[in-house]
């Protein structure tokens, strides 16, 4: 991937979410000074280390940072609509921090309600699990 396009991506991705410079600092633990060089295209894409930090502060996967920035050229592997709601909802299941309403006790859940369990994670955390 050219380096002015992943610049203007990692911009963008700031600016959906109405970040600065200095609060993607505070997320990440990144530089701002190091990120605005990023985004002007004054450096090259940052080390996967670094993809990994800024993901968690764009909301966004690793593996998406990655592809863009040119670490990953391999198409990724697509599953049934099914398959990535049982995926989202085993995240939202294992996330310490979110309990709930994910307390099921003996009654198997459809796919519509862990999909629905998935929204409302989705909202209240802002992750995107579910594209």
């Amino acid at each position: 991937m050219e380096e002015s396009n992943f610049s203007q991506f990692l911009k963008s991705l700031r600016e959906r979410q109405r970040m600065s410079l200095r609060d993607v600092e505070k997320e990440s633990g990144v530089s701002n000074a190091y990120i605005a060089q990023i985004e002007r295209g004054d450096r090259p894409a940052p080390s996967p280390e670094i993809l990994r930090k800024l993901a968690k502060a764009y909301k966004v996967t690793v593996r998406e940072l990655l592809m863009r920035a040119g670490y990953l050229d391999e198409p990724e592997v697509t599953a049934t609509e099914e398959q990535r709601i049982e995926a989202a909802f085993q995240y939202v299941l294992s996330d310490p921090d979110y309990k709930l309403g994910t307390r099921i006790r003996g009654e198997t859940l459809g796919i519509e309600a862990k999909k629905g369990i998935v929204i409302v994670y989705e909202t209240l955390s802002g992750k995107k699990l579910l594209t």
